[in-house]
């Protein structure tokens, strides 16, 4: 198998949607690991504060959110630029003809 590093998706009609797409994806993909990582450090308390309750809590969750998907937006982490560059070269790529069933 050869992945050629060179090849672009614009030069295909749809290509830049199919881009457009997969950055979209791709910056999902780091707000979500974001959010699952303040989360973890979130739960990692190990007392209770004075002013903790249920809706604390749940706006405490909203605001970890919204920070994550800033995060994401920006690529703090550089999550989305790594997918980037390992799948950008892929979109708009012609799919591999598929022989399932037949005998050579």
């Amino acid at each position: 198998m050869r992945i050629d590093g060179t090849s672009t998706a614009t030069g295909q009609p749809g290509g830049t949607q199919n881009k457009a797409a997969l950055e979209k994806a791709a910056q999902q993909f780091e707000a979500i690991f974001l959010r699952q990582m303040m989360g973890a450090m979130r739960s990692a308390s190990l007392a209770e504060g004075i002013s903790d309750s249920s809706a604390t809590d749940q706006f405490r969750d909203m605001a970890d959110a919204r920070t994550a998907d800033s995060m994401a937006s920006r690529g703090t982490l550089g999550i989305a630029e790594m997918l980037m560059r390992q799948f950008g070269a892929k979109v708009g790529a012609p799919a591999p003809a598929a022989d399932m069933g037949k005998g050579e």
